[in-house]
């Protein structure tokens, strides 16, 4: 059976216990053993990660141990996946630049506040997570985030839509959802989620579900490979 932890707290705005209801109910569906925690405390020692094969952050702002992130750096790099959504996994920990390369991205903006009607426009290409996919149209917070160049866009949206400073830029597609890779790990993240009632639109939820899904397979896929992890461990910046 596979094992997810789903990590919730930060700020309560985010919803972070509904999300994490709804995600570890997602998984329990998929025949998944989910544990859920309310401290960062569960990162403090790193051979209990590297048995699970997902990690799912729902955990807004505050601040994280360095050694708790080395840790999940080096989890996810031996292949554990890692997935969340909105400010839960790109607005997380503002301070921590290794948390920020992780995941691919940081949250810088939301011009229009809640309540913004969008489309989000599905990539065509390869990635399982997005296959039958459609655009489709939410009413929730507009996202702008500084993106790693490295990620693997599956959805994006058009910017600007609420007039701000800006607009004198030329328009922009800006990711929605992204992939990437983190050694032998694999990554997803969505930017929807301010509330959790965006997931019941039923694309949303089926994009959210399949990234987890999609991220979780990484693991048995490496070791299948015979993948190992010594390239990335005799490299590694410490902090």
């Amino acid at each position: 059976m596979k094992k997810a932890l789903i990590v919730q707290g930060g700020w309560d705005g985010h919803e972070p216990q509904l999300t994490s209801a709804r995600f570890a109910g997602m998984l329990r569906d998929e025949g998944f053993e989910v544990s859920v925690s309310d401290t960062l405390d569960v990162f403090a020692e790193l051979p209990p990660l590297l048995e699970l094969d997902l990690i799912v952050a729902c955990w807004t702002m505050g601040e994280i141990p360095g050694d708790y992130v080395q840790n999940i750096a080096k989890a996810v790099g031996a292949g554990v996946g890692l997935a969340g959504c909105h400010g839960g996994m790109c607005d997380s920990f503002r301070g921590n630049t290794e948390w920020q390369f992780i995941t691919g991205g940081q949250w810088v903006s939301h011009p229009g506040g809640d309540g913004v009607e969008y489309a989000v426009n599905i990539c065509r290409g390869s990635s399982p997570i997005i296959e039958g996919m459609e655009d489709f149209t939410v009413k929730t917070e507009h996202y702008y985030l500084h993106i790693d160049p490295a990620v693997e866009v599956l959805a994006t949206t058009a910017f600007p839509i609420v007039p701000y400073y800006h607009i004198s830029n030329k328009p922009v597609a800006m990711p929605v959802a992204w992939t990437k890779y983190w050694g032998n790990g694999r990554v997803f993240y969505t930017s929807l989620g301010h509330h959790d009632d965006v997931f019941d639109v039923p694309e949303a939820g089926r994009l959210m579900k399949n990234g987890m899904l999609w991220a979780a397979a990484g693991k048995e896929y490496a070791v299948s490979l015979g993948m190992t992890t010594e390239r990335f461990e005799n490299t590694a910046k410490m902090y």
